[in-house]
């Protein structure tokens, strides 16, 4: 087997960027209504919006490795790194680690003559690596002799996915995509399109696997740094796209377009299939501003109006996000979140759905109660549509 790496021309991939012309323009279109509909919101709105945004992609990257982490945790984590008010939580090694990536990736956004280099990307590995010791090589590139291999399978007949440069060619290796990252940046000296850059960056990284853990994450967060530049040229609130969300609802297919795309130097299909689901994400962070600014002018709505056991049901299922509660607040989760009896949850559901901040579906047993904020569901982006 042959990878990528060992080709004659590596790392000079080709592609057609007359086929990513429209995903481009689809893109930076997104990009003006993110920002656009993200500087309707206020400050504490804002906060919500870029401490829940950054929740979603640190649990997704994870889980895309098969990591689960808490959900309170890593926001209160992430709070705590930002120097918001949250609660002080004790927080496990794994999710205060990946908060802190996150924080300092979005810190690292809104300015463009902010270096990638081998300095920063240690520090991540440390803290994506937080709490572990099993590994040889924390904070620094592997060094270990054995061959860097994605391996599936049982032990006995094991199947090799890829296998990476050894171990004594990484740091020239990463020395020559650093410099290439500088140079395609908006600012470079030879800039390229958002999502070309961004799909381009992460497969060759990954190609690299540079670490003996934690590729994945920091190639998906170097993917979101590509982005972000693309998009915000160093506005100063910039807006993930979390594409991590979206990689783990089609994880099977990225992983095989990952692997597909380590045979050769020609990578056209990689980027139109990484763009569809860069584009699909954007589309999510879009509904996540919606939804935050409909709760915004919900809970302004009913300010003052509402018992201490049912701001506190709202304010978790907000907590939820757009996608909810699955099938919808039931009467015993109402008890379960406020510790209300059974009457007193029945009389306070009836005042929400009355006050219209909540929309009651079904009869007795099959009652769910939902919030009465506009959710714009977003639909799986096939490579078709872009191009």
């Amino acid at each position: 087997m042959t990878w990528n790496w060992q080709l004659p021309d590596w790392p000079d991939f080709t592609w057609d960027q007359t086929r990513l012309t429209r995903a481009e323009t689809l893109f930076a279109q997104g990009a003006g209504m993110v920002i656009g509909s993200s500087l309707h919101l206020d400050e504490s709105s804002r906060e919500t919006l870029v401490v829940d945004i950054m929740s979603v992609d640190a649990l997704a990257t994870s889980a895309i490795e098969g990591e689960v982490l808490d959900r309170d945790s890593v926001q209160s984590s992430i709070r705590r790194q930002l120097g918001l008010a949250g609660d002080r939580r004790s927080v496990g090694a794994a999710e205060a680690g990946i908060a802190e990536m996150m924080v300092s990736l979005y810190r690292s956004l809104p300015d463009l003559l902010d270096p990638l280099d081998h300095d920063r990307l240690h520090a991540w590995h440390r803290m994506v690596m937080n709490g572990r010791r099993d590994l040889e090589a924390i904070g620094r590139y592997r060094s270990h002799r054995e061959p860097m291999q994605i391996v599936s399978g049982a032990v006995y007949a094991p199947r090799v996915h890829f296998e990476a440069p050894p171990s004594e060619q990484v740091q020239a290796e990463m020395e020559r995509f650093l410099v290439w990252f500088g140079d395609t940046a908006p600012t470079g000296t030879r800039p390229l399109p958002a999502l070309t850059r961004a799909g381009l960056a992460h497969l060759w990284f990954e190609s690299i696997h540079p670490f003996e853990d934690g590729n994945g994450r920091i190639g998906r967060a170097i993917a979101e740094k590509a982005l972000a530049q693309g998009m915000t040229q160093g506005l100063a609130n910039p807006v993930l796209t979390a594409v991590a969300g979206t990689l783990l609802k089609h994880r099977k297919q990225y992983y095989g377009a990952l692997e597909a795309s380590s045979r050769d130097l020609e990578v056209t299909d990689w980027l139109l299939w990484f763009a569809a689901k860069v584009i699909e994400a954007q589309r999510r962070s879009l509904a996540q501003v919606e939804f935050i600014i409909g709760k915004a002018q919900l809970l302004g709505r009913v300010r003052g109006k509402l018992n201490a056991r049912q701001e506190k049901a709202v304010l978790r299922m907000f907590a939820a996000g757009p996608d909810g509660f699955t099938g919808g607040l039931s009467a015993g989760n109402y008890r379960g979140i406020t510790g209300a009896a059974p009457a007193t949850a029945t009389r306070d559901l009836a005042d929400l759905v009355a006050l219209d901040v909540l929309r009651r579906t079904g009869e007795r047993k099959a009652t769910r109660y939902h919030l009465c904020v506009p959710l714009k569901p977003v639909a799986t982006v096939e490579v078709e549509e872009i191009l």
